[in-house]
């Protein structure tokens, strides 16, 4: 068992934190305030290739593992979580999806550009009624001669107003109910197709969530994923590599927290001492770093686990409900520590337990992480 990484791994991580640190960071807190779209610094992601990292060569991507968009993905995270989640729904959901999922002509067609980060892309699961009871799905796909006209809302799609092409799931037979859901490309600029205003949201603000609109779009049948009624199976299985980069983010927020709170409790002094020196303090620090390597050894193990083909459902979300909460807990502590500092916006570091908050939420609660644990270790016993 070897926890070192290799000599490509290192080089991936020294290079992705010298960007985060010199492109990322600066502008963080602006950009959170504001809801400043961060247009430039996804260019310069796809340009290092980091927009389709589990993408073979042939259709544009990086030709990585999961293990090395982990490790970008943690880097990111450190500097700001928003560029974060815009980095891992084009990895984990839409490229991913695509590879695993579509013919030859829609990589050759949808995937090349996306990996490339020619193009952005969103998934499209939820809706309304829809959030954790995923199969509850309203929007409908009804066939019409050599297509599909789609109707319904959808809504908290992450970038949903910028990007170009939306993985979205449809029922194409209600009565099938989570049996009769099927997956398809649409591209933004189809007559019928709008998006909703982007929503104001506690955390990650610099990216874009939105509700999207379909009236009677007509979807060409050769840009359905799979056949009729796979698309749930589809979900399930392309969000088990979404939560492994979702408990990526988590890590990172969670890295950046620690990295925050030593550095001032090695700097600020009360009664005549840094405040590192207290005991109060050193447990603090003392179990944020404890629970931020556990959760990379989860976050790893499970990446480790997906790469080698096995199925990854129990290893993602033990990753995903671990370092998210190791993500809150620490950026909690990180605020704590600073005081009053930590609670003005100018610090930085109350972003970091806003940011942190989603990730116990998006892409499967904590809660229904916990059901795929439990019902995992049913069918084992």
């Amino acid at each position: 068992m070897n926890f070192e990484l290799t000599e490509e791994q290192a080089l991936l991580q020294q290079t992705v934190r010298r960007f985060a640190e010199e492109e990322v960071a600066p502008g963080a807190i602006e950009r959170d305030e504001s809801k400043i779209w961060p247009e430039d610094i996804v260019r310069q992601l796809g340009e290092m290739g980091l927009m389709g990292m589990m993408v073979p060569d042939k259709w544009g991507g990086a030709g990585m593992d999961t293990v090395a968009y982990t490790i970008a993905m943690e880097e990111i995270c450190r500097a700001d979580a928003s560029v974060g989640v815009i980095m891992s729904v084009n990895n984990s959901l839409v490229c991913s999806l695509l590879h695993t999922f579509g013919t030859d002509d829609q990589k050759d067609k949808y995937l090349t550009p996306l990996a490339r980060g020619e193009q952005l892309g969103a998934f499209s699961l939820s809706e309304p009624q829809a959030g954790s009871d995923a199969s509850n799905l309203l929007c409908r796909a009804e066939r019409d001669g050599d297509g599909y006209r789609v109707s319904g809302t959808k809504n908290w799609v992450s970038n949903g107003q910028h990007s170009d092409v939306v993985l979205l799931f449809a029922l194409t037979d209600p009565e099938k109910k989570h049996k009769g859901i099927s997956c398809f490309i649409v591209e933004k600029g189809w007559s019928g197709f709008s998006v909703g205003k982007p929503e104001d949201k506690l955390g990650i603000r610099a990216s874009d969530t939105t509700e999207l609109y379909l009236d009677e779009v007509k979807v060409p049948v050769e840009n359905r994923i799979g056949g009729e009624g796979d698309g749930f199976r589809i979900a399930l299985a392309t969000l088990d590599g979404g939560r492994i980069g979702i408990a990526a983010q988590a890590l990172g927020i969670a890295q950046a927290a620690l990295d925050h709170a030593l550095a001032y409790a090695q700097e600020r002094e009360q009664f005549g001492h840094q405040i590192v020196d207290f005991q109060a303090i050193q447990f603090k620090l003392a179990d944020m770093a404890t629970e931020v390597e556990a959760a990379r050894l989860l976050v790893r193990r499970a990446a480790f686990v997906k790469d080698r083909g096995d199925s990854a459902s129990s290893a993602a979300a033990m990753a995903k409900v671990f370092a998210s909460e190791a993500a809150m807990k620490a950026a909690t502590q990180c605020v704590q520590i600073h005081g009053g500092y930590g609670y003005m916006r100018e610090t930085g570091v109350e972003r970091l337990m806003r940011d942190a908050k989603i990730t116990q939420i998006y892409e499967g609660t904590s809660e229904i992480q916990r059901v795929v644990i439990a019902r995992e270790l049913q069918r084992k016993g």
